[in-house]
């Protein structure tokens, strides 16, 4: 139960990180025709384009550990097989899943100071700031999420991703 709501919302996630990948598109196409038609721009391209972009790199994260399709180093793992194979990957989930937790603590503090202090960019959309670092942040959770689902299924005796598979 727990793996499937996790992957439904890893689903939304990479549903919404495609989103982004359609407005960057739009976005672009829209600037160039501004720019050369019309002679005017959206003065904005780069901020929101870098805001998309570090949104869907994020959002997308536990998706693609669900599907096999986050890139992995497993030179020396994918020659194990059996319970060896499965404990050095409940070893490096686990420090996947630290690690991520790290980070989305210090991006969380980041957010939270950026909402508490009304931090806006210095463009003139003046985005508030806790939108974009907030992202990152959401994104940062809903991989841990996955990993920890990923973890409970290799514990419970399922198979590990398969990189040749994902290939």
């Amino acid at each position: 139960m727990f793996e499937r709501t996790v992957g439904m919302i890893s689903r939304a996630a990479g549903a919404l990180a495609a989103l982004l990948l359609v407005y960057l598109f739009l976005h672009i196409i829209y600037e160039i025709v501004l720019r050369s038609f019309f002679d005017s721009s959206t003065f904005v391209l780069d901020e929101f384009v870098g805001y998309a972009v570090a949104a869907m790199t994020f959002l997308s994260l536990g998706y693609a550990l669900d599907k096999g399709a986050l890139i992995r180093v497993d030179l020396a793992v994918g020659h194990l097989r059996g319970r060896p194979r499965r404990l050095v990957e409940l070893c490096c989930t686990a420090a996947s899943f630290v690690m991520a937790g790290f980070c989305a603590w210090w991006v969380g503090r980041d957010a939270l100071r950026h909402w508490t202090r009304g931090s806006v960019s210095e463009s003139i959309a003046e985005v508030p700031l806790w939108l974009p670092v907030g992202a990152v942040w959401l994104g940062l959770v809903l991989f841990m999420l996955q990993l920890l689902a990923y973890f409970l299924r290799v514990a419970k005796g399922g198979n590990p991703v398969n990189q040749d598979v994902a290939e």
